[in-house]
């Protein structure tokens, strides 16, 4: 399933389709000159020291940086792309925050790796939630937009994989021993390209038998009411650089009153969402009306 820029307003089938299926691929969301200038903020990142927010797993096979937005101000025009974030609005609704952004580079694995190596393993995102409320009652509260830095387009070069429709699972996904479950897709991406899921979607890392790293920077938004993954209060150094309606998509409160307010505050997001035409509450799902 996938989708070409350019658009704002999204029709009820584009809607529909990322509800059944869990994913969407939005092609060339990010242009050459952008492309980039994100790889040199992140290999000046990973060529540093720095521990700040650094996740390093497997002797440094897998490396990266948590709240990447606010170590480099490459990541900041993410924060509220034009191609991108009013799609978010559209599948969550505009009571939303960002809850990670996130800087990956997965290494070539050892020559003669198995093609089926999956790390991570097959798993729905925001763990603590479905541990809390089970597979069957979990809801939608985040989607993560990873926009791809480096050419995936042959097999087995560090995609992420995913289970079409396995976002409407209301029980655990049947994996089989050293394979992948019944349908199981592996995306052809190219430089630019942003893959959408949700954290309903099942998904896994997969093996990179190619000569280069795989690079991605991930997004996530998730409602109001959902805690950050990466970070629990931004500085004052990434809030004085981004607008109010970024600094509220930051977790900032906007609250023009010591009055109770039950919504927690106004959404500089509802003057946006008119003036570009986009609605506030995401539209009923199919099935709901």
């Amino acid at each position: 399933m996938e989708f070409e820029p350019g658009w704002k307003l999204l029709p009820k089938k584009t809607i529909d389709q990322f509800d059944e299926q869990g994913y969407l691929i939005v092609r060339n969301a990010i242009d050459p000159a952008t492309i980039q200038c994100l790889l040199d903020a992140s290999d000046r990142l990973l060529e540093s020291e720095s521990k700040n927010s650094r996740q390093t797993r497997d002797d440094g096979h897998y490396d990266g940086f948590r709240n990447c937005l606010a170590l480099d101000d490459a990541f900041i025009p993410l924060l509220m792309h034009e191609t991108v974030f009013p799609m978010m609005v559209q599948f969550l609704g505009a009571y939303i925050q960002l809850v990670t952004s996130h800087l990956i580079y997965k290494h070539p694995d050892p020559a003669g790796s198995d093609p089926a190596r999956r790390h991570p393993n097959w798993h729905r995102d925001y763990g603590r939630l479905t541990n809390d409320l089970g597979h069957a009652a979990v809801p939608r509260a985040m989607i993560k937009c990873t926009y791809y830095l480096t050419d995936l387009t042959q097999p087995n070069s560090g995609q992420t994989l995913v289970v079409p429709g396995s976002n409407l699972l209301r029980e655990g996904l049947d994996i089989p021993d050293g394979g992948d479950p019944e349908g199981a897709l592996e995306p052809q991406l190219e430089p630019g390209d942003c893959l959408l899921f949700e954290n309903r979607t099942w998904h896994a890392g997969g093996v990179n038998l190619s000569s280069e790293a795989r690079k991605v920077v991930m997004f996530g938004y998730g409602y109001r009411w959902t805690a950050p993954i990466d970070y629990r209060i931004q500085p004052d150094a990434l809030l004085a650089k981004v607008s109010p309606m970024g600094r509220y998509l930051l977790g900032e409160t906007m609250v023009e009153t010591d009055e109770y307010q039950t919504s927690g505050g106004e959404t500089p997001l509802r003057g946006w969402c008119e003036a570009n035409d986009l609605p506030l509450v995401r539209p009923p799902r199919w099935g709901d009306e």
